[in-house]
């Protein structure tokens, strides 16, 4: 017999004790597999050990960098300092850091960081994926003994301190104390104040809930034009966030701006699942989602064919979903457009950090006992990728330099976190992550392999400088294994500030680039080289490809929902699921 998941059902008796302890561990150290770590280190330690040119290498490391903190700290850090912090780390920022003694902790912390970033890359022999591990759980155990993160060692926080007599660490107590009782209460982080709400300034742009079922509420959007291109556009967000990403405040929404270039824009809202859909699979936001979806569209505006519009996972279910209507001859989709979505797994980024045997599994028992992988567990990994920035940063912002968190629409959005159901999150991290199913021909709907090279619909594919979650040349692979028409867009920002680049957003640039069906490969960094940047947002590029992929003549919208077809309007966006918690 095997599981949902794939995984073959052990026969031993006392199996639920096992995974019952297990998940009760999961739980309590937020999932993450310590046999996993314990691992990752066994394997670098091992190897290392076995190679004394390395020990002595390192060695002469550490050697020539305390001779240049001791010369440093002689010449009183009169010198030019021997160490620097990596690209983007902003703790040390404040002009206390170029003065004594301040400017020596700063500069041992950073002689530390750099001697284990030499430590930590493979010796010969040692698992490449292992030798990262360690490297990052290195770097989060440097940050927490970072000399920015003490009130006495970090020379913002005293300066504040004399300054305000005080005040910042009173009121980074009474801070502390809230978010302490938030916790407690099972709360998890809130915006500060309150400046934004869903449905009054948050995901407002104008709307009808058209369809709804068990997985998610369908959103048709008012017209704001006259008339309007005659392929509506369908947005599939990933469920593992709220889909107002892409609705947010009403000067960076994006549904909102094409609504107004004249489009007629429906939009997935996901249900927030519960233990209730503990097995709901991963074909099942495929079925019940996408395609129930895709029908509804169709019914409402009949005789069209649709752009489709997938972000993140979405994007990764979007693909999946057209590469089966391909194989199945349903031509349905106008276009598609993959707004930072990976569709090959093999160079997935950072998350990869977090994943293999053990540490599935022992998800799989945590959510094998509550159903979900519960939001905050899963934020935490997000976390831990930026720590220096998102945890300890923060950390001592509000804590210690007593600054409450500004309001951001994106902040507000980011706290409004999701949970994923156990059966289909299982299935995409061993499915998709470790096993890479999807480009290898080995993902099958419906018992029958699908191929996304079966694709014939033109492509627009997004992908975002500093994203963490799908790095841009992950999201690239999909040149790859698809033949049909696709124009590459790489844009400035992460994975959700790039794609939220409105008209008018100050530094934003993007690079853009065609390929023709009959067109070569090309590797990113050559593509990266060829093509150059420009200065403004990519939303006006997708804007006009979606219209040059139109029909030319533009009509009268249609009706908000269908009721002669069993699809009235069941209330005002932005729905009811947007506001489960």
């Amino acid at each position: 017999m095997t599981s949902p998941n794939g995984q073959h059902k052990s026969a031993h008796p006392y199996e639920t004790f096992d995974r019952a302890s297990r998940a009760l561990l999961a739980r309590a150290i937020g999932g993450s597999s310590p046999n996993a770590a314990f691992a990752a280190w066994a394997d670098w330690a091992s190897h290392l050990a076995r190679a004394p040119g390395r020990q002595l290498e390192l060695a002469e490391h550490a050697m020539r960098s305390a001779v240049k903190l001791a010369t440093h700290a002689a010449a009183g850090g009169r010198t030019d300092p021997p160490f620097a912090p990596r690209r983007g780390d902003r703790r040390f920022d404040h002009p206390g850091w170029e003065t004594p003694p301040f400017s020596l902790w700063k500069q041992g912390f950073l002689a530390c960081q750099d001697w284990w970033e030499h430590a930590t890359e493979p010796a010969r022999g040692t698992d490449p994926h292992d030798a990262e591990r360690v490297a990052f759980m290195a770097r989060q155990a440097l940050d927490v003994v970072s000399p920015s993160n003490a009130p006495l060692t970090n020379p913002e926080i005293l300066q504040k301190t004399l300054e305000s007599g005080g005040v910042n660490l009173a009121r980074g107590a009474s801070f502390l104390g809230r978010d302490i009782t938030a916790r407690l209460a099972g709360e998890g982080p809130r915006p500060p104040n309150g400046a934004y709400e869903v449905g009054r300034n948050l995901a407002c742009t104008p709307g009808d809930v058209v369809y709804r079922n068990e997985l998610f509420e369908l959103i048709q959007y008012t017209p704001q034009t006259e008339t309007v291109h005659p392929e509506p556009i369908l947005i599939v967000p990933a469920w593992i966030m709220k889909y107002y990403i892409l609705d947010l405040s009403p000067e960076n929404s994006l549904i909102r701006y094409l609504v107004g270039q004249g489009f007629t824009v429906f939009a997935i809202s996901w249900v927030n699942p519960t233990e209730a859909n503990r097995n709901v699979s991963l074909d099942d936001y495929r079925r019940q989602g996408v395609m129930a979806a895709l029908d509804a569209v169709t019914r409402i505006v009949p005789g069209r064919r649709v752009h489709s519009c997938g972000y993140c996972l979405g994007g990764t279910i979007l693909a999946i979903a057209a590469a089966t209507m391909a194989r199945d001859g349903d031509d349905r989709l106008a276009s598609i457009t993959l707004l930072a979505a990976q569709t090959d797994f093999t160079e997935a980024g950072e998350l990869m950090l977090f994943l293999d045997e053990s540490q599935v599994a022992f998800l799989e028992d945590m959510m094998w006992d509550q159903g979900y992988l519960d939001q905050k567990q899963m934020a935490g990994a997000f976390r831990a990728l930026r720590a220096e920035e998102l945890i300890w940063s923060r950390y001592v912002r509000r804590y210690f330099l007593g600054e409450d968190e500004p309001d951001f629409d994106i902040a507000v959005w980011n706290a409004d976190a999701t949970r994923m159901p156990a059966r289909m999150h299982s299935e995409y991290l061993r499915g998709l992550f470790m096993e890479n199913r999807l480009t290898s021909g080995r993902f099958a709907v419906d018992g029958r392999v699908i191929a996304l090279k079966d694709i014939d619909a033109p492509l627009f594919v997004i992908g975002t400088e500093k994203d963490h979650i799908a790095p841009w040349h992950s999201v690239y692979k999909v040149t790859l294994f698809t033949e049909s028409e696709l124009t590459f867009v790489l844009t400035r920002g992460g994975h959700n500030g790039g794609i939220l680049s409105e008209p008018g957003h100050r530094g934003r640039h993007y690079r853009i680039g065609h390929r023709t069906a009959e067109s070569t490969y090309m590797d990113p960094d050559t593509w990266f080289e060829r093509h150059p940047a420009k200065e403004g947002s990519w939303w006006p590029e997708w804007s006009a490809w979606l219209a040059e992929k139109s029909g030319k003549e533009k009509g009268p919208p249609p009706s908000l929902g269908a009721p002669e077809t069993e699809l009235p309007p069941l209330g005002p966006a932005p729905g009811t699921y947007v506001f489960q918690k």
